[in-house]
This record gives C-alpha cells, sequence and structure tokens, in this order.
C-alpha cells in the first residue's frame, strides 16, 4: 500500500478517536494518506481503567473495516501502550515543592505529564521511521495549558529537532463538540461516553497563563532534549541522570 508512517497520540476520547477514523479513510486533506498508523497511548502511571482506550480502538477498528468492501485497501493499525511514568515524575512531581516558586506558584502538572508524552513519542517516532505525529488538540479545549497556542507550537519546534512533525490537525476544526460527534457517528462509530483512562490529576485547577507555560518550556525542554538524545544512542546511564529521583 502506498503512503506513509503515521502516529497519533490516542487517548480513547471522541477527539483522538475521531482523528484515528479520519487518517483511516484517507479522505481528509489535513491528514497525509497512511500505510501504517500508530496509536500511542501513554500511561504516566496516575491513572486508571486502561483497558477503556483498547477496547475502544479494537471496536472502533472492526467497525471501520465492517464497512469497506477491500479490508486490504485500509491502512493497518498498531496500537501501543507507553510508559512514561519516570519523565513525568522528573519533570514536576519529584520536584515540583522547588518548581512551583519558579513559576508564580502555578499548577504546571498537565504540561510536565503532555511533555513528558511528546517527548516519548519522538523516541518511538525516531526509533520506528515515523516521520508525522500528530494530536487531537481542539480550540475546545484551550482552557487547558497543554492545549494552547504557545504549547502547541515549543512542542513542535521540540520534536522537529528529532525529525518529527507534529501536527494539530482538527485544532480548528473541532472547535464544538457537536462536530467530533457529527464525524464519529458519520463513520458509525461511538460518539460519547468514557474511552479514556481517568488520570488523577484530570481537571485539577490551575490559573497558569500563557507565560508560565512558555517559561517552564524553554527550562524543560533542553533537558528533554538531552534525555532524547541520549536515549537515541542508547546511553542509559546519561539518560536516567536527566532525571534523578526527587528524594
Amino acid at each position: 500500500m502506498d503512503g506513509q508512517e503515521l502516529a497519533i497520540m490516542f487517548s480513547g476520547g471522541t477527539d483522538s478517536l475521531a482523528l484515528y477514523a479520519m487518517a483511516m479513510s484517507g479522505r481528509d486533506p489535513g491528514l497525509p494518506k497512511a500505510r501504517r498508523i500508530h496509536l500511542l497511548h501513554m500511561l504516566n502511571g496516575m491513572s486508571r481503567f486502561h483497558d477503556f482506550p483498547r477496547k475502544r480502538f479494537e471496536l472502533s477498528r472492526k467497525l471501520i473495516t465492517n464497512q469497506v468492501v477491500s479490508p486490504d485497501d485500509l491502512p493497518e493499525s498498531h496500537y501501543v501502550e507507553l510508559d512514561m511514568g519516570r519523565l513525568f515524575q522528573g519533570l514536576w512531581l519529584d520536584w515540583y515543592e522547588e518548581l512551583m516558586p519558579r513559576y508564580g506558584g502555578k499548577n504546571l502538572v498537565c504540561v510536565a505529564c503532555k511533555l513528558a508524552m511528546h517527548a516519548r513519542a519522538v523516541i518511538y517516532c525516531a526509533d520506528n521511521f515515523v516521520p508525522l505525529l500528530v494530536t487531537g488538540y481542539t480550540k475546545k479545549q484551550a482552557y487547558y495549558p497543554e492545549q494552547t497556542a504557545v504549547f502547541m507550537e515549543k512542542i513542535a519546534g521540540f520534536a522537529a529537532d528529532f525529525g518529527v512533525k507534529t501536527s494539530f490537525p482538527v485544532y480548528e476544526e473541532f472547535d464544538e463538540q457537536s462536530v467530533t460527534r457529527h464525524v464519529l457517528e458519520d463513520f458509525g462509530l461511538p460518539s460519547t461516553g468514557g474511552g479514556e483512562r481517568k488520570c488523577l490529576f484530570c481537571q485539577t485547577l490551575t490559573t497558569v497563563t500563557d507565560q508560565e507555560i512558555a517559561k517552564y518550556l524553554d527550562d524543560m525542554i533542553p533537558r528533554v532534549s538531552d534525555y532524547v538524545n541520549h536515549k537515541l544512542s542508547g546511553r542509559v546511564k546519561e539518560a536516567a541522570g536527566c532525571f534523578p529521583p526527587g528524594r
């Protein structure tokens, strides 16, 4: 099959599920025609109900496959769980008592978690020769600090340094929940309900601003880049030294 390798950050929620369906169809102008789709599901060590996203993926793949005459014409789908808990701890949980005063006492736990997810995704993409990583970030959820323009710009720049293009193809398009549901229902897929795992930090209060997000990322991305470089080069000890435990 023609096309390229494509990775999707897959939570199992409606936005990432719709993005998967659109990629499978091969007809969306914001997505390249894919030969194989890698659905990257991240485990941060602070979540539960991990079987929800896998079951949502398996059912959705079956429903999409049943709608075409020649299933062999569809891209392959590969679901993989990646553990980024150690990174998450090193970027925030182990050091939050020291980090919070640097950023106005603001809660950056979800920014740190998402940075760790992207770092793990970049390593996966580099190891498996996947040139494009797409996410289901949307304008309707821009109240989350990790789905803001400043986060997306800086995270795309970080990934590009390792030859991985990061794209946010539905950010403007999925500005209302009704749009996402319409897309899913057109594919005969579940448009409501909890396909995501449940994270301990989900929807915790934060009053962080773009300035604090930018400062945190400017401080942390160089260290994360060192970590990724060490991992890709097989320097295990040096990689571990980038994020020592907080003790």
